[in-house]
């Protein structure tokens, strides 16, 4: 009757651990790293770099050619009154 109990017992311990391990998942840490990449792209940032400096060297061009030229008239007014803070 021992037998029978130990095998009985030993039964249940794996069905307990077979339970417990089929609940097991692994985490997004140990997923494959393939889908997202951990740094942004370089090549986009360096493209988007060179696309803002270049908007950046026309805005200077114009307001160079609009200096040169003499046309560019100043207009100073009276800055408009803010509402008093209570």
């Amino acid at each position: 009757m021992k037998r029978r109990t130990g095998w009985a017992l030993l039964l249940a311990a794996n069905v307990l651990c077979y339970c417990v391990l089929s609940f097991y998942q692994t985490s997004d840490a140990a997923s494959s790293p393939a889908a997202k990449p951990p740094f942004a792209n370089a090549v986009e940032q360096r493209m988007e770099m060179i696309r803002l400096l270049t908007e950046i060297r026309d805005g200077l061009k114009e307001q160079n050619a609009l200096l040169r030229s003499g046309k560019l008239t100043v207009i100073v007014g009276q800055p408009e009154k803010l509402p008093a803070k209570r």
